[in-house]
């Protein structure tokens, strides 16, 4: 099975935790996801091994895989975490990325606003993976970057998971451009704060998509 199939999968496992479907304390059954997913074992097991990374779920000896509990407040720390690590990421583009690493950004970023008109949530998600990605590449830190990517995979399945709540896809388009713009024209101190802000509305945004699939249970 490819990786992009388990990628798909690992996804699905995420969205049903943060919906509520799988509680936290729960434990996951590989074979009752094989079963619900119409798959192998084997793709389940490589799945809840990325659902580890994000810390969504905990592999403990004799009992397998367990849905943690992610507190508001341990959620908060990592967001700022991640606010902090992309706007630095930002601003040393601005410094730094050459012209043409700044022509594919502008062309990606412009690529976008067709996915967010259309709402195309799943296709707008990995376009955005990816221009955050050619941001930290930009960077040309590697140490920040990797860094910086490595605090995303955990933060992934809470970023994807905001691309559900409606009205967003235009809105991150649009914080995005200021990102954008600030980076192509060289301006360091803008696309550092725009980065920021725009990292803080991320974190709104699952927030208030949390209150309402509250309302709705």
């Amino acid at each position: 099975m490819s990786g992009t199939t388990v990628e798909k999968l690992a996804d699905d496992m995420a969205e049903a935790i943060l919906s509520g479907e799988f509680a936290p304390g729960s434990r996951l059954d590989e074979q009752l996801l094989a079963q619900r997913y119409a798959v192998s074992r084997t793709p389940v097991r490589e799945a809840l091994r990325q659902l580890a990374t994000t810390g969504l779920i905990e592999v403990r000896p004799r009992r397998g895989a367990i849905v943690t509990r992610v507190t508001p407040a341990q959620l908060e720390e990592l967001f700022v975490a991640m606010g902090e690590l992309e706007a630095t990421c930002a601003r040393l583009c601005a410094m730094s990325m050459a012209p043409t690493e700044r022509r594919k950004l502008q062309a990606l970023h412009d690529h976008m606003a067709e996915l967010a008109e259309r709402q195309d949530a799943v296709a707008f998600a990995d376009a955005n993976h990816a221009l955050h990605t050619m941001i930290y590449h930009g960077a040309h830190n590697a140490v920040i970057s990797d860094a910086t990517s490595a605090l995303r995979r955990r933060l992934s399945p809470f970023r994807r998971a905001q691309f559900h709540l409606e009205g967003r896809l235009p809105r991150s388009f649009a914080e995005h451009g200021k990102v954008v713009a600030a980076i192509i024209c060289g301006d360091a101190a803008a696309a550092h704060a725009a980065m920021l802000h725009h990292v803080t509305l991320v974190e709104q945004s699952f927030e208030e998509l949390c209150a309402v699939q509250s309302r709705e249970i």
